[in-house]
């Protein structure tokens, strides 16, 4: 058995384990001491993993979709909120209070752009 049992099997090793009980299944004879390990209890526990790979598949796709909805539903609020910005500047100005309480800067307090002189060539 494997030591750290917390990480996912390769895809390989799950295959050649597929493939392993497909060749088993073929041994007539085959007969364990521990019912553990009969043909029947391995398909079991194989029909257990396939049912939680499917659980994970549905998880992992309904996960998107949430992702999706919250995306699509955050961007549809900041819009809202830069259209909210813009029709507060219109009624009250670009140097009100109101515009200074969503967050922006007053047209008065912003600073003038400077000239910048370029030095001569010697």
């Amino acid at each position: 058995m494997a030591k750290n049992q917390t990480t996912p099997i390769r895809p390989v090793v799950l295959q050649a384990d597929k493939d392993a009980l497909a060749a088993l299944k073929t041994i007539t004879s085959y007969a364990p001491n521990n019912n553990a390990y009969t043909v029947a209890a391995l398909d079991s526990l194989l029909g257990a993993a396939v049912n939680a790979q499917d659980a994970e598949a549905a998880a992992a796709s309904a996960l998107a979709g949430a992702r999706d909805n919250t995306v699509s539903a955050e961007w549809a609020f900041h819009n809202a909120m830069l259209g909210v910005k813009d029709q507060v500047a219109g009624q009250f100005g670009q140097d009100s209070n109101e515009l200074q309480a969503l967050g922006l800067k007053k047209k008065s307090e912003r600073k003038a752009p400077k000239r910048t002189v370029k030095a001569k060539a010697a």
